[in-house]
């Protein structure tokens, strides 16, 4: 036999792992829609078929509809007019801009920090940072929480350094973590302002204080705050007044600012070092200079829009009270997320492929591994610009569905 002959069978492996994929319930499509400018959250829906429904987006990122801003809009075109397409490098070969520059320092601006950089994605600012930290820091042991994003987790793997799992927002753990550690190694604390999938808040005052008295670094993912919360936007440290106390601030501008991008806010120092080091950052295409110029809009308009985050606050407020008052697990920590449990990956998957062809309600459903097994759930992301009416359907459609896929479940269990 040849080599070939004894390999592996390479295909039969693949169509394997996509089968256990379809017989857990969690293979995941893609939904293929259009956007229509202007008429965010509407957008339209190529069927399998290959025809075309007008539908809503309940499960979207940009939470205040910026990607639709009319100024961000402009400050693309013109930048795009003004520039080209791309960028055409990596940051320290030909790809710098004033475009990247004037975005960075709104950013900086924003956090009350002395200096920002951007990454292509928030993806890559907290996988490029945190593998990074242990080069700039020999020794550093790094303290994560145990439901931080998966780039966290991929940053801090694949750093080489040491690292310690806290319970969730258990910060008795970390303090016990902290305490059984050698004084005088570098320390630094990962942790988020909102978990994504439950909507719930990491205790950061009791972080940075636990920070303080063990003399680490504190890190905090920001991504689905930034733009959403604190009197600019700035995230949850803002609101709470506390951002002076975060020494790295993780933000995207991907969600609330409608874009693409992700960014890291530190001291001059810190910036210039991971710019220095990071191969995720030194190896990497910048940002066009159109989506800096875009992003940087954006920023500064939600530095003074708070209409838009009282908004989207009072939405998501009312869509959490309507679907708790039809009896459903809404799980509620006060954020602008809301998640319905649904416990079933099947079941899950059949309640969204009902929304979305028989009412045109696009919401995806979370199955593992980004939540855990049992844990399954539709995740609402409600904008300023989603109606009544749209609420309305949306409530009435989930209380139709839901008692059908109960009395389905009744039946099969029986």
């Amino acid at each position: 036999m040849t080599a070939r002959e004894k390999a592996l069978d390479y295909t039969a492996a693949l169509e394997t792992a996509l089968n256990r994929l379809h017989d857990e319930g969690r293979y995941r499509t893609f939904i293929d829609i259009e956007r229509r400018k202007g008429h965010f959250p509407h957008a339209v829906w190529t069927r399998p078929d290959g025809g075309q429904q007008d539908i809503v987006v309940w499960c979207g990122n940009d939470y205040l509809g910026m990607g639709q801003q009319p100024v961000v809009l402009a400050a693309m075109h013109e930048a795009l007019d003004a520039t080209g397409a791309g960028s055409g490098g990596t940051r320290n070969i030909s790809g710098t801009t004033v475009y990247h520059k004037r975005l960075e320092a709104s950013l900086a601006d924003l956090h009350r920090k002395e200096a920002a950089l951007i990454f292509t994605s928030a993806y890559i600012a907290n996988d490029a940072t945190l593998s990074t930290l242990p080069k700039l820091f020999p020794g550093l042991i790094i303290y994560s929480d145990a439901l931080n994003h998966a780039s966290m987790i991929e940053g801090v793997r694949r750093n080489g350094g040491a690292k310690r799992i806290f319970r969730h927002n258990d910060v008795a753990h970390l303090r016990e973590l902290l305490e059984a550690d050698d004084p005088a190694a570098p320390k630094l604390i990962a942790f988020e302002s909102i978990y994504s999938m439950d909507g719930d808040f990491g205790p950061i005052e009791a972080i940075c204080d636990l920070a303080d008295e063990f003399g680490a670094l504190t890190y905090i993912d920001e991504v689905h705050a930034v733009g959403m919360y604190g009197p600019r936007g700035a995230g949850v440290a803002e609101r709470d007044g506390l951002m002076g106390r975060i020494d790295i601030i993780n933000g995207t501008l991907a969600k609330a600012y409608g874009v693409m991008g992700g960014y890291i806010a530190a001291s001059a120092k810190m910036c210039d070092a991971v710019r220095s080091y990071a191969p995720g950052f030194i190896f990497t295409t910048s940002l066009p200079p159109a989506v800096a110029a875009g992003a940087a809009a954006s920023v500064d308009y939600l530095k003074t829009a708070q209409y838009l985050r009282d908004k989207q606050q009072e939405n998501a407020r009312i869509l959490k009270m309507r679907l708790r008052g039809l009896g459903m697990p809404i799980i509620d920590h006060g954020s602008h997320i809301v998640p319905v449990h649904v416990g079933d990956p099947v079941h899950c998957k059949h309640i969204s492929d009902m929304l979305l062809e028989q009412h045109g309600i696009y919401v995806q459903p979370i199955n593992f591994p980004t939540v855990p097994r049992g844990t399954e759930r539709l995740r609402f992301t409600p904008s300023p610009v989603h109606s009544p009416r749209m609420i309305d359907d949306l409530v009435r459609a989930m209380d139709g569905l839901w008692a059908h896929c109960a009395l389905n479940r009744a039946e099969i269990s029986a």
